[in-house]
């Protein structure tokens, strides 16, 4: 294994890509937020993020060869894959990819023992015993996900579109989402064939808007979600993780649908998965920084 000065984390999302540079003690020397990078979506497209995201954060006078990188990217599931990745990034003194949900447990965790559930555009949940980790879930939108913001929106949209139909009552849930559409399904329809997980997944924030206003089909969606978080925390303990961290942009906002046994369950993060994929590349995190970066 190469030696390395410096130790880069990346974690590329399905929303953005975020990058962060650190000395051998820890201590923070960069960072950069590029946009998405969802390999599973666009791998081409992902890698070129990815590249464009770490050179943001990387000084110029840095060189390629005494950094260690670190990268936990949505999407990544067989080892040819994160080959992949390593080979499209040369010069680097070693590149270590991971699937996101890994990079964000040991950031969570640290390196011992511990479970995360990530409820952001996509989810899923893993188990990481003895330096082995155990995906749950997720499985990528068309397939998973279920409890994340793009499935939440996708519902939305379902309900919506049931409901202009006459399938289903009216409800202020797809009365709102439908004014972005001019309450047109043909609208709706033609905008959900190009529509990206992401896409979908920006609708949630006014679905629980909506469902905190106390519309019913609103709540009845959001309860959904939080019920498919829920059994991933059951799914994870039963395989042995004792500390869950629940990350991830949807991961305040279920917390009051969540079963009472479950919501106390799951606990904060330590560390984010950009400081998760720096100690997978060797790295070290400075000890004064006790919250996660935002």
């Amino acid at each position: 294994m190469a030696a390395a000065r410096f130790f880069l984390g990346v974690d590329g999302g399905a929303t953005r890509c975020r990058a962060r540079l650190r000395d051998q003690a820890g201590r923070e020397l960069g960072r950069s937020v590029g946009p998405a990078s969802n390999i599973y979506v666009d791998f081409d497209t992902g890698v070129r993020v990815v590249r464009e995201t770490i050179d943001a954060a990387v000084a110029a006078d840095i060189a390629k060869h005494e950094i260690a990188v670190g990268i936990g990217l949505a999407g990544l599931a067989e080892h040819e894959e994160a080959e992949r990745i390593a080979a499209a990034l040369p010069g680097f003194a070693r590149v270590v990819a991971v699937n996101d949900a890994v990079a964000a447990c040991v950031g969570a965790n640290g390196l011992g023992d511990g479970g995360l559930i990530i409820a952001g555009t996509g989810s899923a949940g893993i188990a990481r015993i003895a330096g082995k980790a155990t995906i749950i879930g997720g499985r990528g939108f068309r397939l998973g996900d279920d409890g994340s913001a793009a499935r939440l929106g996708e519902a939305g949209l379902r309900a919506t579109l049931r409901a202009l139909d006459d399938l289903e009552p009216m409800s202020g849930l797809s009365r709102a989402l439908g004014r972005h559409f001019g309450s047109d399904p043909i609208r709706m329809l033609r905008w959900a064939v190009d529509a990206k997980p992401s896409d979908f997944g920006a609708f949630a924030p006014e679905i629980l808007d909506v469902a905190k206003s106390g519309d019913a089909r609103a709540r009845d969606i959001v309860g959904e979600a939080a019920h498919a978080i829920a059994a991933l925390a059951h799914a994870l303990h039963a395989r042995g993780a004792e500390r869950i961290a629940l990350v991830g942009g949807l991961a305040e906002p279920l917390r009051p649908y969540l079963p009472p046994d479950v919501e106390k369950r799951l606990l904060r993060p330590r560390r984010d998965a950009v400081d998760g994929a720096i100690l997978l590349a060797g790295g070290h995190l400075d000890d004064a920084e006790t919250a996660p970066w935002q």
